[in-house]
This record gives C-alpha cells, structure tokens and sequence, in this order.
C-alpha cells in the first residue's frame, strides 16, 4: 500500500528507548560495517540482473539462489530453500482497439498499447468505454458500466488508498465486461499489477499509460470524471467502442521461500520477511529489490547480535501475485510459536522509513522507541490492509509491523513499470533501513516487552472502521470468518 502515513497516540516506552540505545552501542561495530558496506549494492546487481523474477518463473527460481548465498554470506544459519506450488501465469501479447466516432460520423480505429494485468484470462471483449475516474465503489455506483469497459486510474482521492484489485473486483461485479487500469504517472509507462491472489480472473485486463488513459477518457461515457483530464466532445456524442484482446496463459507451477536461521534454538520466534519476486516486465529494484536487500542486510547484523529468542529471516516468493510464499508459510508454521512479523516491503526505497503497525499498539510502539532512541525519523501508522505478506499472519491474530519508505508522493512511482530499474536505487537509504530493520526485530524480541495477539472482534472492526470491507469483498480478500 502507498497512501501517506498517518498518525498514530502510541507513544515510545522510556525503558524500551533505554533498551534500544544500550543494542545499538554494543552492535556498534556491526552498524558501522554495515554503514560503508558494498554489499548491498552487489547483491542488487545481482538480483536485477536476472530482468523477470515472475512468480514460478526461471528467473525467480535463479533470484532465490542469488538469495540463499547472499543469506549465507550474512551468517544465517541452516539456510533452506521450501518449494510450494501455485498456479503459474505467463504473459502473451495484449492489444487495445478503439473505433473512434468522428464528426461525420464515421468511426477511425485506432491501437494503443497496453499490457495485460497479471491473472487476466486469454480472451477478447468489445464494449463501449466508460470513464470509473479513480475508480473507488462510489465512483463505480455512478456510472453505468453493465456490458462496458471500466477505465480506472492508478491513484485515489486523499484518505485511504483504494488498491488495484478492489477497483477491478468491484467493476466486473458491478457489470464490466473488461478493466483498463491507466497510470497516473506520465512517462508512457502502463502498469502491472495482479488482478486476484493466485487465481484466474473473471474478465480480460490491461493497463496502459497516463498519456494513453487521457484519450481513453476523451473517447469514453463520463469523460472527465474525477480521475479524468475531461474531453472535448459534445455531451450528445456516443462512447467510443473498444476491444481489447489478452494472451496469457496459467498452469501449475512452482515457487519458493528462502529460509535462514539467527539467535538461539528457542520455542518463540520472531519471523523477518521480504519478497524477492517481481513483476515480469522490470527488474523489481524498487520493488521489492530494496527490500530484500535490507533484509539480507539487516541479518548480517542480527547473527552479531545477542538475541533473547530465534528470528526465522524468510525471502518469500510470489508475493506480486497474491502474497502465495506468505500465505504457504503462515500454513506450514506453528503461528502460537511466532511472537511477531516483520514484514520489509517498500524499505530503502526512500529516504524515510515508515512503519505500518496493522492495529498492533504493541509493534507501533517498537517503531516509536526505536525512532526515538536513534533520532532517525520513522513515521508509524496504525491501520491495518490487506496487501502485503503480513496480511497471512495478520488474520490470524498475529502481531506485524511491516516497513515502507516515503517518497512524498502519492502511488507507487516507477514501481509496477518497466522502469522499476536499478538506477533509481540510492543504497545509502538500504543501509540505513537495514540498520533500523535489525534495531526494530532485536527491540521487537525483547524479554520485556509484551505483545499481546490481535483479537480478531477488534480487528474487524478496524477494517470496517477503514472502510476496506466492501473492497475486500469484491477482491474476494474478506475472510470467512469474519462473517
């Protein structure tokens, strides 16, 4: 998730301040290392390298290589890789057609290009365009989009931000027969994204750039919507038809988690994430490129540390489409064994950490003390969502923090493009967070600190209090018991 963070009433605990400053002094040698260490950056080369690290591919297959030797490297012990099946998807070609109404009223066709989003189905559809704006559940409500093509923007209005797989669910329920999905950002760059976690959609969907999307809504029923650029046809004129057509194919297939050990042999665990998967169509240096890194930095610190219980630090693969190595993991562990989840998606991308703390006062209050006792700026939220890899353990009761980075602004930048490249990395910013990263799990591990489950009446209530539940649902995201 990329909305801004908000503010949080818990404060830091003075013991915990004084608990993590007395670490930090005795790990001193090791954040020094760390501090000029080069690593990073070559383990980064490495993994973008590989271009395509897709869910089930070759390339995630050789990323998870590349992540058990850098694991290795760091000091981790009994280093494993645990393979998990899933249904595989591979990207063919996508085509987006439009027969444009002219004045005398006969149509021209033009093709714009587009990219299939990640679970769509091979299939063709035609309809007319209409124009869903940002595309939240209000927006949808107030146009007529039965046997249309929804076009939706990448970003929405301030408040909570509403993700891909919400827009598209609740669009197809309410009568689209196809999705657009049009980047915010210029650049010509259409976005990628899952439409679903780990199953085939129910409709064909592409997304394409904003330069693309600004024709799209002049040719389209409710041009100039809230998410829109507004058009210059007459309020009589008809929407334009379009068709789009998606090859793609989904098979069994097979991914895989990276396991590797720090601390003592305890019955409680702490678990340390990160994906290292990435979409197909970029080498994922932001996304999640940065974030394995910091972890791989991260526990290069944790094996010189004097931890009072085990961190299992896991690089979980098929995250980008559907959080699948996460979700296998949160089945085939002992979840009365894990004390908490530090999930890294989003750190060392920017300069500022964030800490996302899922309703959790207990881990907003790691993030405060450690913020606080290194004066290094750690913005911590407290609302919960459902799209990263804490969400498996989350539903679960169990406690998360998951750590991101603010760019100041709003979406996703060049993640989810072909231009999630390695140029944009500053590594000075994973050193950085790899160093808070081992300050927050060594803090989040303490003896002394009490971390209750999360109670499951309570934090459904927070998501309804988000407003999440009818997004959920149409992402079919909304659990069972939760009824």
């Amino acid at each position: 998730m990329h909305s801004q963070p908000t503010e949080t009433d818990v404060s830091a605990d003075p013991e915990a301040v004084e608990r993590v400053r007395e670490r930090r002094d005795a790990l001193a040698p090791a954040l020094g290392r760390t501090w000029t260490d080069d690593e990073p950056w070559r383990f980064l080369t490495d993994l973008t390298a590989i271009g395509s690290r897709m869910a089930g591919s070759d390339g995630e297959r050789r990323a998870a290589g590349i992540v058990a030797e850098a694991f290795e490297r760091a000091g981790l012990a009994d280093v494993d890789t645990e393979p998990f099946e899933l249904d595989a998807w591979e990207r063919g070609s996508a085509a987006l057609r439009v027969r444009v109404p002219d004045r005398g009223g006969v149509g021209t066709a033009r093709e714009f290009e587009s990219i299939a989003l990640p679970y769509s189905p091979a299939g063709e559809v035609a309809g007319e365009l209409v124009d869903v704006g940002y595309g939240t559940p209000a927006e949808i409500d107030e146009r007529d989009v039965e046997g249309r093509i929804a076009v939706a923007s990448t970003t929405t209005p301030d408040g909570r931000f509403v993700h891909r797989m919400e827009k598209f669910g609740y669009a197809i329920d309410a009568g689209a027969v196809g999705f657009v999905f049009v980047n915010h950002l210029d650049g010509q760059l259409p976005p990628t994204g899952s439409l679903t976690f780990g199953d085939e959609a129910d409709a064909v969907a592409v997304g394409v750039s904003k330069e693309t999307g600004a024709w799209l809504r002049e040719y389209a029923a409710g041009g100039g919507g809230a998410g829109g650029v507004g058009g210059t046809r007459g309020a009589g004129d008809a929407a334009a038809e379009a068709e789009i057509a998606v090859e793609a194919t989904t098979a069994p297939g097979e991914s895989r988690n990276v396991v590797g050990r720090a601390g003592p042999d305890t019955d409680e665990r702490l678990l340390l994430l990160a994906h290292y998967d990435g979409h197909d169509i970029a080498e994922g240096a932001l996304d999640n490129g940065c974030g394995i890194a910091t972890v791989a930095t991260a526990a290069g610190i944790l094996t010189e540390a004097d931890l009072p219980i085990g961190v299992d630090v896991v690089a979980v693969g098929a995250e980008e489409v559907g959080l699948l190595g996460a979700e296998h993991l949160a089945e085939t562990v002992d979840l009365d064994r894990i004390r908490g989840v530090v999930n890294v998606d989003g750190a060392g991308r920017f300069r500022d950490l964030v800490a996302l703390a899922h309703a959790s006062d207990a881990a907003a209050s790691v993030a405060e003390s450690v913020s606080t006792a290194t004066r290094q700026p750690i913005a911590v939220d407290a609302e919960p969502h459902p799209f990263s890899d804490q969400w498996p353990f989350v539903r679960r009761g169990v406690p998360a923090l998951q750590l991101h980075s603010d760019s100041g602004d709003r979406g996703r930048g060049w993640g989810h493009t072909r231009a999630d490249t390695r140029d944009k990395v500053d590594d000075r910013n994973v050193r950085e967070h790899a160093i808070l990263t081992a300050l927050l799990v060594c803090e989040f591990a303490a003896p002394e600190r009490d971390v209750p489950r999360l109670d499951r009446d309570a934090l459904v209530a927070e998501f309804r209090d988000a407003d999440f539940e009818t997004g959920m649902r149409a992402a079919d995201l909304w659990p069972d018991d939760w009824e």
